[in-house]
Formats: C-alpha cells, structure tokens, sequence
C-alpha cells in the first residue's frame, strides 16, 4: 500500500510540473534570446579614406517600419515594440539614456530627468468641493510619459571608406526617438515639430537590441532581432542632415519638393563616391 502512495504521490508530481509548462508555439525559441553582439570590424583612423556623418528619420508611418511600432504597449508578453525596449531598459539603467541638448552624448539623464521627459511631470492646483461648506483643496495632477507618442526615430550615422578592406561601409552611432513637440501641461503643439526625448548609444544598446525578436511578416520561424534590422538597413528613412559648416539641416535651406531634392543629392553622393573609387 505504501509503494502504490509513493507511486500516485510521484505521478501527481510530475503531471502537476508538467502542466505548468506552457509552450506558446511547438518549440521553445532559444537562439535570439542568447546570441551575443557580433563586433564590428576593427578600424583604424589612419584607414579612414574619407568620412561624413549623415542623421535620419525613420517615419513609423511607412509600411516597412511598422516593425519597429507594433505591438503596443502591453499589448504582447511576447514581442515588444522598439520604444518599449529602449523605455523600460532607460528606466532600470540597463542601457544609459542620454539628453537632447546636444546628440555628441556628452550629458546622460538621471531618472528623476527621464521621468519628465515629453511633457510629464507634476502640477498642484485647486479646486473646491462640491459638498457643503464647499471649501477649497489642494491637489496633485501626474502626468506620465506615454510610448504611445512616439512617431518616429532620428538616426545619427557615420558613412566612410575602409581603404583596409576596400570598402564604403556605414556605423549608427546613436538612436532617438521622437514626439510631436508639446507645451508645459503636455499638449502637443499647433504645427508642431518632431523632437527626440532622449538619445541611446547605439554600441551600448546592440547588447539589448539583439536579445529582443523583431516581426517578421513573411516567416514566424525567420525573425530577426532589432540589432539585425539597423546591421543590415531593414527599414525606410530618409536624410534630414548632413555635417556642414553651418551645422544647419535640409528644412532650414529647403522646403516642400526642395528639401527631399536636397535629401536625395546627399544619398547619391554617398553612392557615386564609392563608384567613382572603382572607375579607372
């Protein structure tokens, strides 16, 4: 009678931790949450043939970056959108987040800064009671930081030529995103601009990015992580700056078809100096 208790009591042991382990999906995905940052190739400055920084704005409206918006917050367990990865990594100190004055990551934010960050912050105001003697109180507004109004990414990179390896190749240096601007009380503005919240480095943030799965439309079983979609240039942008002397960008020079004429003579250049490299 004792080795039939054993027996039950074992079998009910083993069904009970084999029941609390739920799979979503038929095989437990191992790869991505362990691989490690492959390091870019060394560089010497004395192999830079010729460099130019370029910055860019990656549109979550287009169609080829909406990888990069969905899901939202707290809409998967599974999967996460970019700026939820970046937020929640900048709030534990995980990954360092570093402030708008200059994007030469020369000021980090502390977290009490980046709670206050697109508007939120804290306000007292008054207001009187709508009960008998209708006295006047003191309260407290708090208002939070929604990733929801993150519309875009700003890209600050470095084109060059490795005359080592013979090649132009291309490094992002840091990552920001952006907001519509918004006032004091966190309205967003008539006619506003897009302005960073924060900037990341992007060296610091491949640890994470490439630990954290990416959509893929196509195939479930092939989805790349978000340090694969900025390695190998899988989204749209388009080129808002250039290093000048005037340390200006295109919509201060150009506007309306102008400015994307401008945009498109940066990229071009890019392209025919690596032609020109090669013609004989």
């Amino acid at each position: 009678m004792r080795k039939i208790m054993i027996a039950v009591t074992v079998f009910l042991f083993s069904f009970q931790a084999y029941s609390q382990y739920v799979l979503d999906g038929v095989y437990a995905k191992e790869h991505s949450p362990t691989r490690a940052v492959v390091p870019p190739a060394f560089l010497r400055e004395a192999d830079v043939m010729w460099s130019k920084k370029i910055w860019r704005v990656i549109d979550l409206k287009e169609k080829a970056n909406l990888m990069l918006a969905y899901p939202l917050q707290g809409a998967s367990v599974a999967r996460k959108s970019l700026i939820e990865v970046l937020w929640t990594a900048a709030n534990e100190g995980t990954l360092t987040a570093y402030s708008t004055f200059d994007d030469e990551f020369t000021k980090t934010f502390t977290k009490e800064e980046l709670t206050k960050v697109g508007g939120a912050g804290i306000d007292s105001t008054t207001y009187t009671s709508a009960d008998p003697p209708y006295e006047q109180r003191d309260t407290v507004i708090i208002r939070t930081f929604s990733i929801d109004k993150v519309i875009g990414y700003r890209i600050k990179e470095e084109w060059f030529f490795d005359k080592q390896r013979s090649v132009m190749d291309v490094r992002i240096i840091g990552i920001a995103p952006l907001i519509f601007e918004v006032d004091e009380y966190g309205n967003t503005r008539e006619g506003a601009l897009k302005i960073p919240i924060f900037w990341v480095y992007y060296p610091e943030a491949r640890k994470i990015l490439a630990n954290v799965e990416c959509f893929n439309r196509f195939n479930d079983a092939e989805r790349r992580t978000y340090d694969d979609v900025f390695q190998k240039r899988l989204f749209s942008s388009y080129i808002m700056k250039e290093s000048n002397v005037y340390d200006r960008r295109i919509e201060e020079y150009r506007q309306g078809m102008d400015a994307l004429v401008e945009a498109d003579r940066i990229k071009n250049e890019i392209i025919n100096f690596e032609h020109d490299m090669w013609e004989y």
